[in-house]
């Protein structure tokens, strides 16, 4: 196909893009008003399915499928990363140095070290009942670990950051959405159905499927984002190029 080819299916595709999207925005209701459709019909489907956090229910019930697409961008970006900074042959890994960090900086790092945990733990298992989730207390996960690394050095972070198992998890958690939506098939409904017991509500038991998605998501993107900094600092940190005759 030619440059000028090129040129004109972009165009034409760009023109129903934009007309499409400018249809769209005119038929929405007006900026301020009282009638808001789509968060009306969210909040009913929330309740109804007994999610308290309604963000929640519409991220992993009523755009489940949409969400599984967004956790396999992840899942993508830290295989990407895995491939594209693997040791290369004209490379080589060395010991990283001991650092040494100022004892106001570690003091800080050790004393919120296990409140970040903590926060990050509370904000996945509550992810249906309040604000936060899976996404927001996996990235809270991820950082609790890295402070490691800023109360101490990298030598410590990597002493206690179990990567093959983390890896091995990633995988797992995201398999285990996937998985998750083949309940609703069996049971005669659509992928990603909620039709698992969905309990009292406002309790960590209710809101059925979005509970059990919500900690899988969590799972992964803590563990994805901890493997996915883990390529870029072993990059920065021990690798270095191997010299000429070696």
């Amino acid at each position: 196909m030619s440059r000028a080819a090129r040129l004109r299916l972009f165009l034409t595709a760009a023109a129903v893009l934009a007309g499409a999207l400018i249809a769209a925005a005119t038929e929405l209701p007006a900026f301020g008003g009282s009638e808001h459709p789509y968060g009306d019909r969210a909040v009913a489907a929330g309740l109804a399915q007994r999610t308290a956090n309604i963000i929640s229910s519409v991220n992993f019930d009523q755009r489940a499928f949409d969400t599984l697409g967004e956790e396999s961008i992840l899942l993508g970006s830290v295989l990407g990363a895995g491939l594209l900074l693997r040791l290369a042959r004209d490379e080589r890994k060395r010991r990283a140095d001991a650092e040494p960090v100022l004892p106001s900086t570690r003091l800080f790092g050790a004393t919120l070290l296990p409140v970040t945990l903590l926060t990050g733990g509370y904000l996945v298992a509550h992810g249906a009942l309040s604000p936060g989730g899976g996404f927001q207390g996996g990235v809270a996960l991820a950082t609790a670990l890295h402070l490691a690394y800023v109360a101490a050095d990298y030598l410590v972070l990597k002493r206690i950051r179990p990567l093959a198992a983390l890896d091995v998890a990633d995988a797992l958690a995201a398999g285990a959405f996937a998985a998750l939506g083949l309940i609703g098939l069996a049971q005669g409904a659509g992928y990603l159905a909620n039709t698992l017991p969905l309990g009292t509500f406002n309790q960590l038991s209710s809101s059925g499927l979005v509970a059990v998605v919500n900690t899988a998501v969590g799972v992964e993107v803590g563990s994805g984002v901890i493997v996915l900094l883990a390529h870029f600092l072993d990059q920065a940190v021990e690798v270095v190029p191997r010299r000429r005759g070696r």
